[in-house]
């Protein structure tokens, strides 16, 4: 199990790019770290998620 947002989701094997597809993150707009370090978001396509992983991702919104 890997939390996401401190939520638990069923994530094995996924990759960084596919969880936040699944969580519905826009993808060009957000920053990820697991378990504590950031992931560059050239990694979130190859970074493959783990049992046990703590993911928080925060998207960035623009505004005025």
């Amino acid at each position: 199990m890997v939390k996401v947002n401190g939520k638990p989701a069923d994530l094995d094997g996924v990759t960084i790019a596919e969880a936040l597809k699944k969580f519905g993150f826009d993808l060009g707009r957000v920053a990820v770290e697991v378990n504590g370090v950031l992931v560059p978001k050239s990694k979130h396509g190859e970074h493959i998620l783990s049992d046990g992983d703590s993911v928080e991702a925060v998207s960035f919104v623009g505004g005025g």
